[in-house]
């Protein structure tokens, strides 16, 4: 009987810690379309390790800009070449990946003069990328699942009036608009913190990188510190943004090498309620570094 009590015992204490694994596991986001050379759309979403993949970048919009899509040499978008991507679009998410578009970036030209042109930006959005209609898709067909904030110039105001704009086309539209934010991690962040403060943003990928005073080599005081008051934000998930490869070209500082990563880093923050998981930056870096591969059973 002893034996018996204590195997029963084994075994629901065996699914009680698969439970909790299994509710704190994470998921990988990836932002693609800057870099030549980095894998196809479709290669991209058939590889199984990210359900959200990020199409970087919507560069110029608002203040009365005729708004321009900047996908590098995937396709040109004034020729309407970068229609052809609605297929992969497509075919990411019959395998249950988000595809969403990021607007902003770190160059372009971009913002926000009043509640009025944030309006007209999100009406360009839902019309052009979401689910209204127009006769000039820049990606075609395809209907996106939502947008990226990574608001980094342009002024700090009206970016909340977007996300409010942005999700009540969605609503009235019959179709979810998922809202992400990529601030930097010093926290409150500049630029993206009115719109997050919303409370409408489904995730909020904190970038843990090129910011020496709270990423992880500043020490575990320091990043738990900022990590703490981004997961006390009212969002849904918060997600860790790392780059994918220790390349200069990838990130200035910041890169955590993967047995590092899933050793010393994740532990730390799984057990937040609202950890998301990992996003990289980018594509083209974990083409050659193979780092979500390294990193996937782990997250």
């Amino acid at each position: 009987m002893a034996s018996r009590a204590f195997t029963a015992f084994q075994l629901t204490a065996s699914l009680l810690v698969a439970l909790l694994a299994t509710c704190h596991a994470g998921s990988i986001a990836i932002y693609w379309g800057q870099n030549d050379g980095e894998a196809s759309l479709a290669e991209t979403c058939a590889s199984g390790n990210y359900e959200f993949v990020i199409l970087a970048f919507l560069p110029q919009f608002g203040k009365g800009q005729t708004p321009q899509l900047d996908l590098a040499s995937h396709c040109d978008p004034s020729s309407g070449g970068c229609r052809s991507q609605s297929k992969d679009i497509n075919s990411c998410q019959n395998r249950g990946v988000k595809v969403l578009l990021s607007i902003g970036g770190a160059d372009g030209s971009y913002g926000l003069s009043s509640p009025r042109d944030a309006s007209q930006v999100a009406m360009y959005l839902w019309n052009n990328f979401l689910g209204g209609t127009s006769s000039s898709r820049p990606l075609g067909d395809a209907i996106l699942d939502g947008i990226d904030f990574d608001i980094e110039i342009g002024g700090a105001k009206f970016w909340n009036n977007l996300a409010t704009d942005l999700k009540k086309l969605g609503k009235n539209g019959g179709k979810t608009v998922l809202l992400s934010a990529a601030p930097q991690c010093p926290f409150p962040d500049q630029w993206d913190g009115g719109a997050i403060s919303t409370g409408l943003f489904d995730n909020v990928w904190v970038q843990f990188y090129n910011n020496q005073e709270c990423q992880f080599d500043a020490g575990r005081a320091a990043f738990m510190d900022a990590w703490n008051k981004w997961v006390s934000v009212p969002a849904g998930k918060i997600f860790l943004g790392l780059p994918a490869s220790s390349s200069k070209d990838a990130a200035g500082t910041g890169f955590i090498p993967a047995d590092e990563l899933t050793s010393r880093v994740l532990p730390l923050i799984k057990g937040s309620p609202k950890y998301g998981g990992v996003v990289l930056w980018s594509k083209y870096y974990d083409d050659r570094s193979g780092y979500s591969s390294a990193i996937k059973s782990y997250v």
